[in-house]
């Protein structure tokens, strides 16, 4: 008999579940083995004698295969309790978990949680966590393959830093230093000049040197760049059509983790609204002459979107040219002036869920952006080759995909939804 998922038991079937036993509580004459598999729960209820000795000796997590009969019961997990069991253990019986899996909502700490991880990710709520995040990068992939975008996959050690080298990792390589790369961002420009649209969904690593809620030394990264855009507002509007296929994919591919987490799904604007930064350090009672947003601003703006405009999303441009990386377009909309640039963040329920916008792609640009930022070209020969050799105007973006799932679920720390965190203090499991 093939197996059957706990989520697809129907009244009357004879089935065989397979999963681990997730809680026993052994009443007068009768037992309940509630078993775990990834779709769910599922009641067993068992009443043989003989069969009532056997579980008693099976821990909690211990794994098993149970072949029975469906029967209805409207107060079972899933309306219906599978009876006349049959049990057959599939590994030696567990010991106790270290984290009480049974429980609702998960009653130990958040370093006794990271530490246990192996066994505390077992938890219906952690789990659902992650079930969240692999919908969200299967809907950014197939909105954006759906556009024409080609995925790739870039290096991960590489020669020199993307964006600065005050944060990141230096990692012997054959007796020369490298790098774990912060970003794909210079690969994928040049990738552009292969397929035109281009994404990469892989890790990145900052070497954070603070240790706050919303920062890891290691995260997922959604990225996308795109050719032959007039500015920046066109890479917004492949943004938006990225988000939609994620809150789509969710909705549609984690339902049950939605419904477990009690997450409210953002509703995407036909289009995501734009304000400039000066008018957003105005609308957040910044000064200003502030050369960026603080978390307290984007907390104000996000709070304003909503109410002024009813929207969860809001995409700030125009930051000032001093603070963005040397690859970064000038403004040319709504005006041009270069002391604001072509580049945008855009805001989610609070905070910085992405940032991108247009780049330089003239080769004579990138040596005057080079040489005003004191920096050397030699270091960039590979890189600036594509535009020696003719780049379309581009742009791209990138979402840090623990963060936007800590959005969803109203997590206060990125590490809640982070499979294996790392940061200043944790390296393993």
């Amino acid at each position: 008999m093939g197996r059957t998922m706990t989520d697809a038991l129907a009244p009357g079937a004879r089935v065989t579940v397979q999963g681990w036993v997730h809680r026993r509580r052994t009443l007068a004459g009768v037992t309940f083995v509630v078993l775990r598999d990834r779709t769910g729960l599922a009641q067993v209820v068992v009443k043989d004698p003989a069969t009532i000795r056997e579980v008693a000796g099976y821990g909690e997590e211990t794994v098993v295969s149970v072949t029975g009969t469906v029967l209805a019961n409207p107060v079972a997990p899933g309306g219906v309790e599978v009876v006349d069991p049959r049990f057959e253990t599939l590994t030696d019986p567990a010991e106790t978990p270290p984290v009480q899996l049974w429980r609702p909502t998960p009653q130990a700490g958040l370093p006794t949680l990271l530490d246990h991880a192996p066994v505390a990710l077992r938890h219906p709520r952690l789990a659902a966590s992650w079930r969240l995040a692999a919908a969200s990068m299967h809907g950014f992939r197939s909105a954006l393959s759906a556009a024409g975008f080609t995925e790739v996959q870039t290096p991960k050690l590489v020669e020199m830093s993307t964006e600065s080298g005050a944060n990141v990792f230096t990692v012997d390589y054959f007796g020369r230093p490298a790098y774990l790369a912060q970003s794909p961002q210079l690969y994928k420009q040049v990738l552009v000049g292969v397929f035109e649209r281009v994404f990469e969904v892989g890790p990145v690593f900052r070497a954070e040197q603070h240790d706050t809620l919303r920062h890891v030394a290691e995260y997922v990264s959604l990225d996308a760049e795109v050719g032959f855009v007039r500015d920046h507002r066109d890479v917004i509007a492949v943004l938006r059509e990225a988000l939609a296929g994620m809150v789509a994919a969710v909705r549609e591919r984690a339902a049950s983790a939605v419904g477990l987490l009690d997450v409210r799904l953002p509703v995407v604007p036909e289009e995501i609204p734009v304000v400039h930064f000066r008018d957003a350090l105005r609308i957040a009672g910044a000064p200003p002459d502030e050369p960026d947003l603080a978390p307290e601003h984007e907390r104000a703006l996000s709070a304003w979107a909503l109410a002024e405009l009813g929207s969860e999303l809001l995409a700030v441009e125009g930051y000032p040219m001093r603070k963005r990386p040397f690859y970064t377009h000038p403004q040319t909309v709504p005006e041009p002036d270069p002391q604001w640039s072509n580049s945008f963040d855009v805001l989610f329920r609070g905070l910085e869920l992405t940032t991108g916008g247009q780049r330089l792609h003239r080769y004579a640009d990138y040596r005057a952006a080079l040489a005003a930022s004191g920096q050397d070209e030699a270091a960039y020969a590979g890189y600036l080759e594509a535009f020696r050799h003719g780049m379309p105007p581009h742009g791209g973006f990138a979402i840090g995909l623990e963060r936007w799932v800590a959005r969803l679920t109203g997590a206060s720390n990125i590490r809640e939804v982070t499979l294996f965190p790392r940061d200043l203090h944790r390296l393993s499991p």
